[in-house]
Formats: structure tokens, C-alpha cells, sequence
């Protein structure tokens, strides 16, 4: 069914002229470099925040990670590792400093962007592993970062939030460092999502398409979504225990293909005994928080900072 009729009237501008189209690996190389070209070249505009910028190779294998902090150095900043979104084929740092530098800016706190290795080329658990790297960095270099290690949190947007959802669980379950929140937009968290049958018939539409959902998580896997065996460390919603989880703020819009699943793994934390905040936003579609004028998005971007300034003080 066609659920135009359902989104918000001021995101439809943004999808005005979207129409659907596959994905082909070989297509891949152009499109990210195409991609990370330009926001090289914005990356050098002026956005008056007081920040600075550095680049560090860590891990083995070597992993690259942006640190975003205020200018003015400062001891026990609140950390926040953050993992991109791309549908786990595209995106790195640069990509996501719309959301980086204002967030550390507003929080004085420090932002580690990790650009974590792709798939198809690299598949799971290779993305986890760099951004648990990362983590692990973020922890031993605290006081050369300026953060408090005790206060480290987790942000991601769609394939970077079903990561970031993964690695809390890996660091629980792996005596890794205690994380202390977990910020997930639309987070994309079951591969079985893309083969089912009992679909959501309002979701999955515009932007994030059931078969782009399902490439991405064949190139992830390396094998069928929906398989037996996946890992709930790649597929956050397989976990068959989620107490001791970090507190949660997870968003998702009313059309996202991931709303299902984002709405249950909410529900499975609370039932926990997880703090969770759940935004559920109507008419948004997968993305529609990067929309600079809707009101909708404008109140999802604030409702994500707000829940996180209480971790920052």
C-alpha cells in the first residue's frame, strides 16, 4: 500500500522526487568516495563552534577515529563514542559531523567517531570489533582525552545504532568497559526483518526499502538474513537476555522499516529493568531527523540532545 497520504506534511518536500533503487556492490567505491569528497569539502565551512579536530590510527587491525572536543581543555568530559550509520555499506566520521561537532559543542563533552571497515568487503564481526577498539581507546587514553572513563556512552544512527546496541552487549557479556548510556536512532537491530512475511504494511516505503535492508544484511553476514545462527552481537534483537544494559533513548519514526523492531527491543529492555526513553515520531520515514526545517525533525534532533545532557554534567 502507498502511505504518502501518511507523512508529515513537511517532510514530504524531502521525498518529493525519491524513487526506490537497488543496490549493486560495484556501484559501491564511487558512491563513498563521491560521498566522503563532499563532506571533506564541508567539513572546512564555519559553523562558529568552538572545537577542534583531531585524527588517530588505533587497534590492530588499524581503525580510524575523529576526536571532536571543545577548545578549551578541560578534565572528567563525558565521552561519547560514536558509531555512523550507512546501512553498514556507507558513511565514516566526516559524514556525520552535523550531528558530531554540535553534539560536542552543546555538551562540552568529547565525541570519538570511529570509521569502522565496510561491508560487503568486511564482513561481521569486523565493524564490531573496530568500534569495541575504539572503546577500549576511549578508556585507556582518558586522561590524554580529556574524559571521565567511568562516563562513556554510545551513539548511532541505523546500521552505526544496531552496532552500538551490539557492543553494549559484547561489553557486558566481555568484562568490557562499563558503558554508561546508549543514545540509538532508528537503530537497525533484526536481520529477520528482512524476510518476513507478517510485514508492517505502513513501514518500510521510502528511503530504507525491504530490499535494501536485505542486501545489507546479506553483505553483513555473508550469509541469508533469517538464517540460523546469526549472532545477537550483529543482531542486537537475537539477544536472548538484555538485563544489565546501560540506560537507552532509542527514536524511530512511524514509517521506518525499523519501527517493529526498534518498538520491541524497547519493550524488552523495560521489561528488563532497562531505563529506557522511547520517541516515536508519526509520518517521519527512515532519516527524516537530517531534514533542516520540519518541525518533526527539529523536535527529534532536540529530544535526543535533551535525554543526553543528563549524562554530561
Amino acid at each position: 500500500m502507498s502511505t504518502w497520504h501518511l507523512v508529515d506534511p513537511e517532510l514530504r518536500p524531502a521525498i518529493q522526487s525519491w524513487t526506490p533503487s537497488s543496490l549493486d556492490a560495484a556501484d559501491f567505491p564511487a558512491i563513498r568516495q563521491q560521498r566522503q569528497l563532499a563532506a571533506l569539502e564541508n567539513m572546512h565551512q564555519h559553523d562558529g563552534l568552538a572545537l577542534t579536530m583531531s585524527e588517530h590510527m588505533i587497534g590492530t587491525p588499524p581503525v580510524r577515529v575523529r576526536v571532536i572536543a571543545p577548545q578549551q581543555p578541560r578534565a572528567g568530559r563525558m565521552g561519547v563514542l560514536h558509531i555512523h550509520g550507512g546501512g553498514h555499506l556507507f558513511g565514516s566520521p566526516e559524514q556525520s559531523l552535523s550531528l558530531t561537532r554540535p553534539t560536542a559543542a552543546r555538551h562540552d563533552c568529547v565525541v570519538v567517531s570511529v570509521d569502522y571497515r565496510l561491508s560487503p568487503e568486511t564482513r561481521f564481526p569486523g565493524s564490531l570489533n573496530d568500534c569495541y577498539a575504539a572503546l577500549v581507546w576511549m578508556v585507556e587514553n582518558a586522561d590524554m582525552l580529556g574524559i571521565n572513563a567511568s562516563n562513556i556512552g554510545l551513539m548511532g544512527d541505523s546500521a552505526g545504532a544496531g552496532i552500538a546496541a551490539g557492543l553494549a552487549l559484547w561489553a557486558r557479556d566481555h568484562q568490557g568497559p562499563q558503558l554508561a548510556f546508549q543514545n540509538l536512532m532508528f537503530p537497525m537491530l533484526d536481520d529477520r526483518t528482512a524476510t518476513a512475511t507478517d510485514v508492517n504494511p505502513v513501514t518500510g516505503e521510502f528511503i530504507w526499502t525491504r530490499e535494501n535492508n536485505r542486501f545489507a544484511w546479506g553483505a553483513l553476514l555473508g550469509c541469508e538474513p533469517g538464517s540460523e545462527g546469526v549472532s545477537p552481537y550483529a543482531a542486537p534483537a537475537r539477544a536472548t537476555e538484555v538485563t544489565g544494559l546501560p540506560p537507552t533513548w532509542i527514536g524511530v519514526g512511524t514509517l521506518d522499516l525499523f519501527l517493529d523492531e526498534d518498538v520491541t527491543y524497547a519493550q524488552r529492555l523495560i521489561r528488563a529493568g532497562v531505563s529506557v526513553e522511547l520517541n516515536v515520531w508519526p509520518g517521519a520515514w527512515h532519516g527524516f531527523n537530517s531534514d533542516p526545517q520540519a518541525s518533526v525533525a527539529q523536535r527529534a534532533r532536540e529530544a535526543r540532545q535533551s535525554w543526553l545532557a543528563r549524562f554530561a554534567g
